[in-house]
């Protein structure tokens, strides 16, 4: 069904927000090939059912199979909380067992005992991500111990993509969630950025929590990991074409994604607009 070629690295997100994942994945191993896919068109994906959101995150990761990616991270906290297992466990074996689907969460829940010292962790996120219960489900099969508090924030990715995130307005609607989320566990040590659009409202979220509280950012933990993945898995590494390449791929206008995307990556791309 799909070439056996090795072939460059997948990213997909349903818009820009994987990125912030992209931008550390590619700073932290830049020798490899590697293809982005946001699906800019139907994103959101944070306000949709499980169902709506792994049909799409289905089509994205076969549509990247297809451009010839061995290796494909969900680099959306949404798509890997409501469809990466399904994945993983309906259509890979069918697809081919020897490709890989690898999400965000797992990685950062791996950290989040070594983290914090309360083991009090919040979570701040999209709708999806929290309702989806992932990150509590996933840091309670590995920690029981830690009690985990989500805080859904949903004005905050129309304020990084309006690029309004350093903006006076800003800090009404993060002052808002974390002093909720502080309000309901006021012994929270960790707060874990649960959505890969996040990490630029990072000074404005500083600015508001108190100190003492880690502020937990996921690009460079999955880098890190991604990069161990492959120390430890060299038959997958094998399969990863190595010429430093970078291409860029939307569902929506090119031009509006490339525009968009200077403010994650604050450098100018060359976008191809496709369908899925």
């Amino acid at each position: 069904m799909f070439s056996q070629a090795p072939g460059p690295i997948g990213l997909f997100d349903s818009g820009y927000g994987g990125l912030t994942i992209f931008d550390k994945i590619h700073q932290l191993m830049p020798g490899y090939d590697y293809v982005y896919l946001g699906d800019n068109a139907r994103s959101p994906y944070g306000t949709r059912s499980f169902e709506v959101v792994y049909q799409f995150t289905r089509q994205a990761v076969s549509y990247l199979f297809e451009s010839g990616c061995q290796l494909v991270i969900l680099a959306c906290n949404t798509a890997s909380a409501k469809a990466l297992r399904t994945i993983q466990q309906k259509d890979l074996p069918g697809w081919d067992s020897n490709r890989r689907v690898l999400g965000v969460i797992r990685p950062t829940v791996e950290l989040a005992d070594t983290i914090s010292r309360t083991k009090h962790i919040g979570i701040v996120g999209t709708g999806g991500t929290i309702s989806s219960n992932s990150y509590t489900i996933e840091i309670g099969k590995m920690y029981p111990h830690i009690r985990v508090t989500g805080e859904a924030c949903p004005m905050w990715v129309p304020l990084v993509e309006n690029n309004e995130f350093n903006s006076p307005g800003a800090d009404y609607f993060v002052k808002k969630h974390i002093d909720h989320i502080l309000s309901v566990d006021p012994q929270i040590d960790t707060l874990i950025l649960g959505c890969t659009h996040y990490p630029l409202l990072m000074d404005k979220i500083r600015a508001f929590l108190p100190s003492g509280i880690t502020l937990f950012s996921q690009g460079e933990h999955v880098a890190e990991s991604l990069r161990d993945y492959l120390r430890r898995h060299p038959e997958m590494d094998h399969k990863l074409t190595k010429g430093g390449s970078c291409r860029f791929l939307t569902t929506e206008s090119a031009e509006k994604f490339s525009e968009t995307a200077s403010i994650f990556l604050n450098t100018p791309i060359s976008v191809s607009q496709i369908s899925l």
